[in-house]
């Protein structure tokens, strides 16, 4: 992707929901109240809350990279719009130096020409409706009459311009930080729900969820050969198993789906865009998963929340959600929206 200055990122602790809820379960039981506590959701009710909330949080966290992504477009976009007015600004303090040498010259030779009179008003927007009916305007003095006015539109253009894009800096970072919130909530439920169990039910949604996840550290056999780009993609993103999951990462040591994605195709040189519901209109179309080939990206749910990367046997290589690492699994665990061709 083109090199840009991107804003201060915000904090991005690791948090692991399972092993933090582990740890406090021992504090939260000796303050437990002696009165009778209502009925609490068995293990496996627990279980499918959570895989409820991770789906919550990762289209959490790719809305919170969207708007990331936007406002540091905004910002570089602000940037060039505010030189683009600074050196407007000089310009048309230049041709203002102009026209008062011209009046300076008039003045040493007998008297200034009403026309310049005009131009060193202190009204000068009222000056440039007038000047066109003046009637002693020579040449040189029209010229810089027509650059003045003309400069003056470049400048108030380049103004209004500068204040929209602001204003539309000052919309995305309230959404930026909604995203954010949305997130820190989803993982705060999450472990709320998890301290409702047992140590013995924790440790079983615990192993459940790995069980379902895939292995970070399998043997993956054989896996047929990429060539090209997909193939340093494939190498890259399979490097990067056992890696945490931190969402709004992307890399090289913590990721979120689509910022692993990003990141290992960028090591081939490719430039992705930065969600995963963008990264959903990449390339072009593969009809099924039967004709997928290692590389291709394949985008989950409905609204293109998750995605992984296809490297062969069924499997993909991706970034699940928060407590957990980057891992394969199979391509079909979850319900597939597309798979791409970069």
């Amino acid at each position: 992707m083109a090199t840009h200055r991107r804003p201060k990122q915000p904090s991005r602790a690791r948090v692991s929901v399972l092993t933090a809820a582990a740890a406090t379960a021992v504090a939260l039981s000796a303050n437990a109240s002696a009165h009778a506590a209502p009925a609490q959701p068995s293990k496996d009710e627990v279980k499918v809350q959570i895989d409820q909330l991770n789906t919550e949080q990762e289209q959490a966290a790719e809305k919170f990279n969207g708007a990331q992504e936007r406002a540091d477009q905004l910002r570089k976009q602000a940037d060039q719009l505010q030189d683009q007015v600074a050196r407007g600004q000089d310009q048309l303090t230049q041709l203002q130096n102009g026209l008062s040498a011209v009046a300076g010259e008039q003045y040493r030779s007998g008297g200034i020409d009403p026309t310049v009179a005009l131009m060193l008003s202190a009204n000068p927007d009222g000056y440039l409706e007038q000047a066109s009916s003046a009637q002693q305007v020579n040449q040189t003095e029209a010229d810089i009459l027509k650059a003045l006015k003309e400069q003056q539109a470049r400048l108030d253009q380049q103004k209004q311009e500068a204040a929209t894009v602001l204003a539309e800096l000052d919309s995305n970072t309230k959404e930026l930080n909604d995203a954010k919130a949305q997130v820190q909530q989803k993982l705060q439920d999450a472990t709320n729900l998890l301290n409702t169990l047992t140590a013995q039910e924790r440790a079983a949604v615990m192993a459940a969820d790995r069980a379902s996840r895939g292995d970070s550290r399998a043997d993956l056999g054989p896996l047929p050969s990429a060539g090209g780009y997909a193939g340093v993609a494939v190498s890259a993103a399979l490097s990067k198993r056992g890696s945490d999951y931190v969402w709004g990462a992307d890399g090289a040591s913590t990721f979120d789906c689509s910022g692993l994605m990003q990141w290992a195709y960028a090591q081939a040189g490719v430039s992705l865009p930065r969600t995963s519901q963008e990264q959903a209109g990449v390339g072009t179309r593969v009809p099924s998963l039967a004709q997928a080939q290692p590389g291709d990206l394949v985008i989950y749910g409905s609204d293109a929340h998750h995605v992984g990367m296809y490297i062969g046997n069924g499997m993909v290589v991706h970034a699940p959600h928060t407590g957990d690492v980057v891992r394969t699994m199979q391509a079909d665990a979850m319900s597939i929206l597309t798979i791409r061709r970069v």
